[in-house]
Parts: structure tokens; sequence; C-alpha cells
């Protein structure tokens, strides 16, 4: 079990000069008392605090319970006599915590504008006291989505004080620690949804033994650093990591080789379509930092150039990172369910393609769970290390082959291969997709405390949750005792164990395939899935990241065509988004269809087309433009449409048309060259419109296409790529 309360201890690093105990004051509300835990005098953040910081400080808890800032609030702690016993201490530190309980309508609506100074005077207050003294502000602990006024109030208010501790911080010259981010994504340590559990608590006394002491451990790299990794070229980026506050960090990278045959002239690299992809200069780099306060550092670097192979050191005054064969090139992240870590070894194709993995310039990073979810009760150490947000095993970087490509997803592997043969530079993959995922488990909180709280509450009888997924939950954490227990398919949790590690590693864009988890409710996942690429954007610093995804292949379930027309509307309708159409390859019983190799190639086209400008390379099949209705005919528009024809030599099926009373039948369909319209001859592109009739409908005002849920459609384009289901019309379209 990896509890971190009551247990640990650390070496004193007082610094009284003359040679009395280092006298600390904790001062706070509950959170600094320790409400709600048994042993408060032992587990207590401020009793853990001591035994950290050792026999050369003296650590006092002078919290109370419901006690607010605000001096004209219902229970302001300066009213108390902890407040004055905390003046009388005249400590040397004063560590505060206050702010939690002004999130309520009898407080911040009436007194906001009073925190600031209130905060102010008690500071300068401990400052009369002792004008030695060195304080901390801490940045709240989060309140939970479960509390009872979170939408009316508290998520907001706090939100609004949070923003004014930091600034109190600035004005006050004090040092900011930071009580809420470090708890903020374990909410199991937090069953109230407002107090810490004792090893909560641990975690807030770590964090204030960091802020004292500068002590974070020495030098620590993300895991996602390894030798034989590859570094996203041709765009400034940065190396993060930990170290002690104050420390200096040296990074150099010496260049050791070439690789790769990509034509490179200045910092561009010339594709064999003549196209350009900017890369950096080349050479040797070299650069530093000092940690802060909060032991985060940062080494900004120019510009890698493609091709080229570095030794990457990264170095402290006691501990250095070599990192071997490290390679510019592309990067991509491979996300989402069952259907992205699918691997290699189960697609039909795998006896011919697993032999023919071997290829030093792809790279593979996979992130592997640690245990899976289909029918399994899991052990106590595996509820445990999912709450601790470790549901992947750790990995590193290795060169493609055919032992690891075999257990590696089968559409990344196919996706990678074959942007790599066309760039003819490294590309990297880091797959961490995990079997029956939910959309929403892979949205950070915030952005769901935000624009979607619903989707937070009472997560275990939720009904935007599909039951299947709460169902399968529930086997899984049978022995888990307590509805604290977190699953990868709640709301957040795949965020924080799978995009927080490596968010801060450079990365070109997104394949995804993910969707099966939220078919059921179209609009819900419209919702999530902006947040989802908006959130990513976000956190990867890069507001036009590619995000191309898999539409829904053909099944046996009612609800998938609304969801496959959902996710055609949603590429359509969002900026550096595009969708790969996989319904050709559907299994009318089968969720896992077994062909991944066209899959992976689609997701790959999208890429070479819209984000190396690979014009040559048709991105997808006929996407759906546009429809006008003449004569008891639909005249149907489509983009990527050159050389329309049927997949199987057949007629063109797949159509339906409906008349006014929005009842579908089936219609005929072809391609037409040029029509008549108002007297006015109008040349059409022969391979850009169908023309789609019925005798059933007189005069149609709607058409639709593959809209059975296993569908059997064959409307291709000239490169065999086929149409995606698509209706030209419908209520609540565009409703988003």
């Amino acid at each position: 079990m990896m509890v971190l309360a009551c247990l640990s201890s650390g070496n004193s690093r007082a610094d009284n000069k003359n040679g009395e105990k280092v006298k600390v004051a904790c001062i706070g509300d509950s959170i600094t008392y320790g409400f709600g835990i048994e042993d408060r005098e032992h587990c207590s953040y401020p009793a853990q605090l001591q035994k950290r910081l050792g026999d050369g400080y003296q650590v006092a808890n002078f919290g109370k319970s419901n006690m607010g800032l605000l001096f004209n609030g219902p229970l302001p702690y300066v009213k108390e006599p902890e407040y004055q016993a905390a003046l009388d201490f005249k400590p040397d530190i004063a560590v505060i915590h206050l702010g939690v309980n002004d999130v309520d309508f009898r407080s911040w609506p009436c007194h906001r504008d009073e925190f600031i100074p209130n905060y102010l005077e008690l500071i300068g207050n401990l400052r009369r006291a002792n004008p030695a003294c060195r304080i901390l502000v801490a940045r709240l602990t989060p309140i939970g989505a479960q509390n009872r006024r979170f939408e009316t109030g508290s998520r907001d208010w706090l939100a609004e004080i949070q923003h004014a501790v930091e600034i109190v911080a600035k004005v006050a010259d004090v040092q900011l620690v930071d009580f809420r981010e470090p708890i903020y994504q374990y909410p199991a340590l937090m069953p109230d949804q407002l107090h810490p559990s004792a090893e909560g608590y641990g975690i807030l006394a770590k964090t204030v033994y960091e802020g004292i002491t500068g002590d974070f451990g020495g030098l620590q790299m993300a895991p996602v650093y390894s030798s034989d990794m590859v570094l996203q070229h041709g765009q400034k980026w940065s190396v993060r990591g930990i170290a002690d506050a104050g420390e200096k960090i040296r990074l150099s990278l010496k260049v050791t080789g070439k690789v790769g045959g990509a034509k490179i002239r200045q910092d561009r690299i010339v594709l064999s379509s003549g196209a350009l992809l900017a890369t950096g200069k080349g050479g040797d780099q070299e650069g530093q930092a000092v940690a802060g306060q909060d032991g985060r550092w940062a080494v900004e670097l120019e510009p890698l150039r493609a091709g080229e192979v570095y030794r990457m050191t990264v170095v402290s005054k006691d501990r250095s990172y070599v990192y071997e064969n490290v390679a510019a090139g592309e990067v991509w992240l491979c996300s989402g369910q069952s259907n992205m870590q699918f691997r290699l070894n189960e697609a039909c194709t795998a006896a011919e393609d697993i032999p023919l993995a071997e290829n030093a310039l792809l790279r593979l990073y996979d992130m592997k769970p640690c245990s899976g979810v289909l029918e399994a009760e899991w052990s106590e150490e595996t509820l445990d290390r999912v709450n601790h947000n470790l549901y992947f095993a750790p990995a590193r970087w290795k060169a493609c082959h055919s032992g690891n490509a075999a257990w590696f997803s089968a559409v990344g592997y196919y996706f990678g291969k074959m942007l790599q043969e066309n760039l003819e530079i490294p590309v990297g993959l880091i797959c961490n997709a995990i079997g029956g995922t939910t959309t929403e488990s892979w949205v950070d909180r915030g952005s769901l405390e935000f624009h979607f709280p619903g989707i937070l509450m009472d997560w275990w009888e939720n009904e935007y949750v599909y039951d299947f997924i709460r169902n399968q939950a529930r086997k899984n954490c049978q022995k888990a005792g307590t509805l604290c227990q977190r699953h990868p398919y709640q709301p957040y949790y795949s965020y924080d164990a799978g995009i927080r590690p490596i968010r801060d590693f450079a990365i070109r864009g997104v394949i995804w395939y993910q969707g099966e988890s939220n078919v059921k409710n179209y609009l819900t996942h419209e919702k999530l899935f902006h947040l989802l690429v908006e959130g990513w954007r976000r956190d990867f610093s890069n507001p036009k990241m590619p995000f191309y995804f898999v539409q829904l292949s053909g099944m046996d379930r009612p609800a998938w065509p609304w969801f496959r027309d959902s996710q055609r509307r949603l590429a359509e309708e969002m900026e550096y988004v595009g969708m790969a159409v996989s319904s050709d390859y559907g299994d009318s019983l089968d969720v896992h269809p077994k062909n991944k190799r066209p899959i992976g190639q689609r997701l790959a086209r999208l890429a070479l087309n819209k984000t190396y400008g690979l014009e040559k390379v048709v991105p997808c099949g006929p996407m759906f433009s546009g429809v006008c209705f003449e004569k008891g005919q639909a005249y149907v528009s489509f983009q990527y449409g050159e050389g329309m024809k049927s997949s199987d030599g057949k007629a063109i099926s797949g159509f339906e048309v409906a008349g006014e009373d929005e009842i579908f039948y089936p219609a005929h369909a072809e391609v037409v060259a040029q029509k008549e319209r108002s007297g006015v001859a109008t040349d059409m592109n022969i391979s850009r419109q169908m023309r789609v009739w019925s005798e059933k409908v007189e005069r149609p005002v709607l058409v639709r296409y593959a809209w059975q849920p296993f569908t059997r459609a064959n409307l291709v384009n000239g490169e065999g790529l086929p149409a995606s289901t698509f209706s030209s019309c419908r209520q609540g379209e565009n409703e988003l």
C-alpha cells in the first residue's frame, strides 16, 4: 500500500541562529485542524509536518474548524482564541490556509472586497508579533462537485478566492504554497469532497515541508524521458522537471549522428511531393535553469533538426540523467479505448506484417495498463494503484521491432509506419489507450467542473453514463468498500493517469479511437469531445494541435448511425480535426474489427495531407457537403469525391430519401455530370455529385446515407476510400 500519512519523518533543516527550535505556526480552518480523521493529534498535517521537519522545529497547530478569513464574515478566525495564541507563539514561520469557509452566501458575496485587505492585516499582525517571521500562504484545497452548493456558488467563489490568495502573496511578498494541485488529482483522498483523509493530510504536510526546506528530493525527470526517445523537431520546446529550490540545472544536447533519408535544405525538409516541412537549424545545444520555490524548472531550447541523433544530459550538483540515441522527429499520441489498444498481433494481417516491423526510425512508448477491466475483481493492491493514478505500468522508449510491435496498438503502428515511410524521418508514438474508457475519463477535472458538472455527480448512479460501464466498474471494485474508489472509466481518471504525466512532453498531434462507451448519447459526447480536444491543446500548449479520430465502424447496435453522423459533424465544424471512416471494415457482431491496417493508414492520410501538406495524398473518402432538391430528386455534393463509384462494381447502395413525413425509403443513386438549373447551365464535377431518388417519395426533403447500424453502403472515391454516414439535416443538428 502506498500510504503517505503518519509514516514519514525527515532530517532537521532548522536554521535558528540562537540554537533554539524554529517555531512553525499552522494557522487555518478545519483543514489545518485535521477534521474528519482518527488520531488527529498524530495525523493532521501539522503533526505530520513535525515528523518530517524533525527535532530542530516546533510545529504548533492553531487550526479551528468552520472558520473563515473575512473579519466581517459569520465566523472570522481572527476573533478566536486560536488566532491570539498564534500571535503569542511569535512564530519564526507561519503557514496560513484560510478562505475555504468564506465560500458562503453570507460571506463572499457580501464581503469579497474586504478579503485582500483583511488577509494583509492578518499577515501584518504576525509580522508585528515577530518581525522576522517567514510567512507562507496556501492556495486552498479543492471542493468536490458533490458539494450541495457547488454550482450555485462554491465552485466559482472558490476560484475567485484562489485568485485573491495569489494576489495577497504577491502584494505581501510572501511565499505561496499550493494546497490545491497536489491533492486535486486524488479525489479518493478527500472522502467527504472537502476534508482530506490521513494520507491526504500527509500530502499537505509534504507540500509545506518542501516549501519550508526547499527539499523536493533532488533532480527528477518525468518517466517519458528515456534513451531511444523521439523529441519533436521543428518547434521551440522546453524540458521540464523538479529539483530542490534554488538548484541549478544544466542541460546539453550533443549531436552523435544522423538517421533518415529526408532531404534537408537549411531549416526545411523537402518531401518527395515537393512540400516543405519546417525543421530546426541543427547542431549542439546547451541551456540552464534554476528551480523555483515550488521546485519546478524549465530549460527552453531552439527547434531541433529532424534526423539528428543526440546524447541528452541533464545535470544538477549531485545527480545526472544521460539519455542516449535520442532522435529528432515527429511525435504523435495514440489514445482512446479498446480499438486503439487492440494489438498488432490480434490483427488479421499480423502474420504478414509483424515480421516486417523492424524499423529503427519508428520508436514506441507503450503505456500498458497494470490490470484489465473485463470480468475481473481487482486486488486491493490494484485498487490502491488506481487511487494513486498508477494504472499504467512503467514504460520506456524502444526502437520498433517485431517483438514490441506485436504488442503495440495496431492502429498506432500502421499510422506510424505510413508516416515514417512518407516523411523519411524518425517518428515516435506514445500509446496510452485503455479498453472501455469513456470520453469524460480523458477530460481534465477543471473542464468538467466548469462546463459539465452534472457528469461528476454520484457517478455510480449517473444517468449520463452507460449502464454497462458502471456495472463493469462495480465488478472491478468489489473489494474497495467505498464509493471514493476510483476507476479508469470515471470522469477525468484516464486524464490524471495517462495525460498528466506526459503533458509537458512536446508532441505534434493526436490520433484517437474512442466512442463506443459514449455511443448511446451523442449529444453528451459532442459536448465532451469539444472539452477533450480544447483541454489537450491547452495542456500541450498548441491551440492548433492536429486531432484525427476514427469514426465508429459498422455494428449491429441501433444508436451507431446517429453517433457516426455526429462524429462527422464534429470533424466538419472543429478546426484542425479530421475523421477516418471505418464502417466498411465493421463487424456486425464484434465491437473490435480485426482489419486495422486500412484504419491506421487512413489516419496517416489525414496527417500527411492536412498536417504535412502532401496535397497529392487524398485525406479521406467522399464527405457530404450539401444537397438541393429539384423535381423529385436530390442532388448531393461531396468533398473529396473525385472518381466516385461503388466499391464492389455493383449499383451504388446505402442512400435513402424522405418526404415531409420524414419516413425514409431506400433510394437509387448515380453519379451525375451536369444539370440545368433555372435555365442556367451549371457544370457539375462528374466525381463530386450524386443524383438520388425513390419512386416511393414524390417530393424528397431529406437524404441520408449508410444509416444502418451495420452498413453495407458502398460509395467510395477514386482512391477506394469510403464515404461517411450522413444525414442532410435532422432535429438538433446545429445544437452543440
